[in-house]
């Protein structure tokens, strides 16, 4: 990518994140939320710490601090490195339509498609190949079957040759704007700052004063309505833009995903150099803060009813009978520092194998539950089994550095329907 630059200033923690989470101590211990009922019906929080031995002891609720990135000081002079596109290469296309599949179907056209599990099986190896990977249209007549954007907001994503995106469907969240001052000029005229948006959200953030300019804009965020969301899960809805960035932007070399929780208060092309270029990686994620085994996962989904248990062990017990292992962090050859992502902020170069990881992602999500933290380790662990000779450099970083980079703040509170299979 070579252009003229202009700098940015190194101030990557100006702004320190001050929200209470869950945490691992330094000697290992593992510290879980309890929920205290009193006798008049009060409720509290304590922290009940796990150590080593099993033996559990209640504690205060610690806090999460950045810590250092050694991100460069300037975009001056960065280009990406000549040798950094050594990848597996092959050729990816995409079911794009599917049809009735006999007269007396009861066939109803899904976004996702009807992956076989066939399909599903043969879809991890990475070699030329036609995949679902969402966008799937029904056959000739039928509507469509969603994630409609207009054809002026494609055009413009069409163009992008870097983006970072993020979604707010539902009105969960309010709209956090990128801190434009930590902002490289070549980065505010050839990054595209895209928020997906639905009619719902749109209406509620104008009502609160935060309206697209007469270009579409509000801050660096490029605005791009949404219409037909393709699911009644909202959180379903989202990983759209999160995992299918290569299809939204599919002339794009690079995408970073965040979630609308998180301010970015980072220049993106620091960030790509310091964790993919740097470290010749085709795809970085941070991992967990706290849980490090998808058995610990599930057990937290279910313990505060984030999804249906029924469907929470549909999904796991089929992973089991696919191998999925669990995490031993005293094993040095583990492919992974740990099974449980924290899946807020992705980096993600869009080579073969990063699109087909994204592809194989969204498609368990589209199968199974919407926890996407429950079916990580499995995709990359399957991915990786099924193709030995053919790596996938993924690059998981300390959940640390991911808050060094973002400003988090918590979910706009709003009631929500309970999510169902």
């Amino acid at each position: 990518m070579e252009s003229k630059f202009s700098t940015i200033p190194h101030s990557i923690q100006e702004e320190r994140n001050l929200q209470e989470n869950i945490v691992v101590s330094d000697d290992g211990k593992t510290s879980k939320e309890n929920i205290v009922v009193s006798d008049d019906g009060k409720t509290s929080k304590e922290n009940i710490v796990v150590s080593d031995d099993g033996k559990m002891s209640k504690g205060k609720r610690r806090k999460h601090f950045p810590c250092e990135v050694g991100l460069l000081e300037s975009v001056d002079g960065l280009v990406e490195p000549k040798n950094y596109t050594n990848f597996t290469w092959f050729s990816l296309e995409y079911v794009d339509r599917e049809d009735r599949t006999s007269k007396i179907d009861l066939f109803e056209p899904r976004f996702g498609g009807h992956q076989t599990l066939e399909e599903r099986e043969t879809s991890f190896y990475a070699k030329n190949q036609t995949l679902h990977c969402g966008f799937v249209k029904g056959p000739p007549g039928h509507p469509s079957t969603g994630f409609d954007i207009n054809e002026k907001d494609k055009a413009y994503m069409y163009r992008c040759k870097v983006a970072v995106s993020s979604c707010i469907f539902g009105s969960s969240d309010f709209l956090r704007r990128p801190t434009s001052r930590l902002m490289s000029q070549y980065s505010k005229d050839n990054v595209c700052f895209v928020m997906f948006l639905d009619d719902q959200t749109l209406s509620k953030l104008s009502s609160e004063g935060s309206s697209p300019d007469e270009k579409g804009y509000i801050g660096l965020w490029k605005i791009v309505v949404v219409k037909n969301l393709p699911y009644e899960d909202m959180r379903r809805t989202g990983k759209v833009p999160k995992f299918l960035s290569h299809r939204l932007f599919p002339n794009s070399r690079y995408s970073i995903w965040l979630d609308s929780k998180m301010r970015l208060n980072s220049d993106p092309m620091l960030i790509i150099e310091y964790f993919l270029w740097r470290r010749k990686a085709e795809y970085a994620i941070s991992n967990h803060y706290d849980r490090h085994n998808v058995w610990e996962e599930v057990l937290q989904n279910k313990r505060l009813n984030k999804y249906n248990h029924t469907a929470i062990d549909e999904q796991f017990n089929f992973y089991q009978s696919d191998g999925l292992p669990k995490v031993d962090p005293s094993k040095p050859n583990d492919p992974l520092p740990s099974y449980v992502p924290e899946g807020s902020f992705i980096i993600r170069a869009h080579t073969p194998m990063s699109n087909l990881f994204s592809c194989l992602w969204f498609n368990e999500v589209d199968r199974f539950t919407s926890r996407d933290q429950l079916s990580f380790a499995y995709t990359y662990l399957k991915l990786r089994r099924m193709n030995p000779e053919r790596p996938f450099q993924l690059y998981m970083f300390k959940d640390c550095e991911r808050r060094a980079l973002v400003k988090l703040f918590r979910h706009r509170a709003l009631p929500s329907l309970p999510e169902t299979a």
